[in-house]
Parts: structure tokens; C-alpha cells; sequence
């Protein structure tokens, strides 16, 4: 009997391997590839993209934010792996409501992601496997290569949005400005948190008590390109999700004086090793670092 306590501090208990799972989550449906337990998934949203061999043959059931209930409970599954931050409240509520297993994830940082990875092995029945132990065990150790390298470079200043219009980046608090941590680009907004309304957002309006906002989430700050100007960022990472930036989007940065413009600095990459949690990180992390090291040397 396996019992694991998911991100919402709930004990779920495990007598067998899940046999019929939903993934509503595009870097857990990887995650459980990664663990050679890809045969089990029998439902995944529009946005699991990989393995391209293994969605392939594995029914949508909707969005991340608007899934298909009455699909996914048609689909029988024994367990559905959920994230508090990409799923609504409401769906999974109600999916648990209905009887469904539902393991909710929330890491915040790259080392959380690599437990979730361990903890899902588990659930899986598969912690014991010679190739899954020796995938955390590497999860494990990027990071912390990646530390020891962070402690003997200055961090290059970067900005890494995640929205266009409006214009919307991360705070400190999150798995994606972890791994820029990691990669040794320092996020130039760390320190800013999102203020309610918009208008306070973006220097408009006053902002909201504190106790006023104390539900919400505010670490996507909305922010504006003279905010961008003011904080100097040496880096620019526009990355293809959740918003796929495009080149006119980056014109628009090389246009800022910042010096990431003037150094040439101002690049689209891919967004997965970025917020891509659990087995991505493995290969992921490291491509991060490369590409930071390539811009630190421009």
C-alpha cells in the first residue's frame, strides 16, 4: 500500500498502480512517459504535446482551464493528475465530488519538481526501477551542478514575460523564476508582486489593501515597458508559452534602451525547459544554463 500526500496536503492512498489516468497537466502527461507508465494514460488536455508518440493515441479531453468533465468521467479513470495553478478549483472539485482520484500538484520551485517526479514514481508502483531511480537521481544532481556553478558567476539581470497584452512577468515566488535562478540570470522582477485593480497594476489607480487581495494570486505581476526600461534587464528570454512570442513581440523589446537590447540579447526560446516541471527539468535545466552562459559572453 502506497499513501502520498499531494500539494494540497491531502493523503491519497495507493493498494495498486493506476491503470486508467487523466493528465491535466501537459508536464505531468511528459512525466509519466518519462516513467515508462505512458500505457496507463487514457486522457490528456489539448496542450499535451508530449511525447508526440504516446499523445498521439490518447484521446483530449479539452483545455487546461475548460476540460470536459462529463468526457473525462466517461473516460473511467482511477486517478486524475491535476496542478492548483493550472486546473480551476471548480473542475477538480467537482471530478472529486464524483468519486475520481485527483493528485493535485503545485511546485513552486525546480527541487519540488523533481520530488513530484518522485512522488508520481511512487504512485506509479515504479519508485524501485533501475532507469526511473537513476532519472531523479539526475534530476537531483542538475540542480545541484547548477547551484554550484550559480555561486561563481555574477547573475546576468533578466526579464522573462509571460503574457504580451497585457504585459505580464513572474514574481520571485515561482517555479519559472527559480530555474532562471538556477541558470544564473537574476529575474529583474522578483520582487514585484501583481497589485489589484489593473489600473494599480500598471500605476494607475491605488492598489488594494492587502487584506483584500489575500486570496489571490500575485505572482504575475502586470507590468509596463517603462518598468522593463527602469530595471535594466542585460537578458530578454521571450518564450514560446504560455504566450507564444513572436519577432514582432521582440521588436518591441530591442526597440527599449536596456542594455539587452543593445547587446543583442533579446531572444525567443522555448518555454518547456522554462516552466515544464518534473522530468522535463532533467534536460531542461541544463539547456537553460547554456543559453544564459551563451548571453553572459555576448
Amino acid at each position: 500500500m502506497i499513501r502520498v500526500d499531494d500539494d494540497m496536503k491531502r493523503t491519497l492512498t495507493f493498494g495498486t498502480a493506476p491503470k486508467r489516468v487523466v493528465s491535466l497537466v501537459p508536464s505531468d502527461t511528459f512525466t509519466v512517459a518519462a516513467l515508462g507508465c505512458g500505457g496507463a494514460l487514457v486522457g490528456r488536455t489539448d496542450y499535451c504535446e508530449l511525447p508526440a508518440e504516446i499523445v498521439a493515441g490518447v484521446p483530449s479531453v479539452g483545455g487546461t482551464k475548460n476540460p470536459k468533465l462529463e468526457a473525462i468521467l466517461d473516460l473511467s479513470p482511477d486517478l486524475v493528475i491535476a496542478n492548483q495553478e493550472e486546473n480551476t478549483k471548480k473542475d477538480l472539485e467537482t471530478l472529486a465530488q464524483k468519486g475520481v482520484k485527483v493528485f493535485v500538484a503545485f511546485p513552486r520551485r525546480a527541487a519540488d519538481g523533481i520530488a513530484h517526479l518522485a512522488r508520481l514514481a511512487r504512485v506509479f508502483h515504479v519508485a524501485g526501477d533501475r532507469d526511473v531511480r537513476e532519472l531523479i537521481r539526475r534530476g537531483y544532481e542538475v540542480i545541484r551542478e547548477a547551484e554550484e556553478a550559480r555561486q561563481t558567476v555574477t547573475p546576468l539581470r533578466t526579464f522573462c514575460p509571460i503574457w504580451m497584452k497585457p504585459l505580464m512577468t513572474i514574481h520571485g515566488a515561482t517555479f519559472i523564476s527559480d530555474i532562471l535562478d538556477l541558470a544564473g540570470a537574476q529575474n529583474v522582477f522578483a520582487d514585484r508582486e501583481r497589485r489589484y485593480p489593473l489600473a494599480a497594476d500598471i500605476g494607475g489607480a491605488p492598489a488594494l489593501p492587502p487584506e483584500a487581495v489575500a486570496e489571490r494570486d500575485t505572482r504575475y505581476p502586470r507590468v509596463t515597458l517603462d518598468e522593463v526600461t527602469a530595471r535594466k534587464p542585460e537578458l530578454v528570454l521571450l518564450p514560446d508559452e504560455p504566450h507564444p512570442f513572436s519577432e514582432e513581440d521582440a521588436e518591441v523589446f530591442r526597440a527599449l534602451e536596456i542594455p539587452a537590447a543593445e547587446r543583442g540579447a533579446v531572444v525567443r526560446t522555448g518555454g518547456k525547459d522554462l516552466c515544464w516541471y518534473g522530468a522535463q527539468t532533467v534536460t531542461g535545466l541544463p539547456r537553460v544554463r547554456a543559453l544564459v552562459e551563451r548571453y553572459r559572453s555576448a
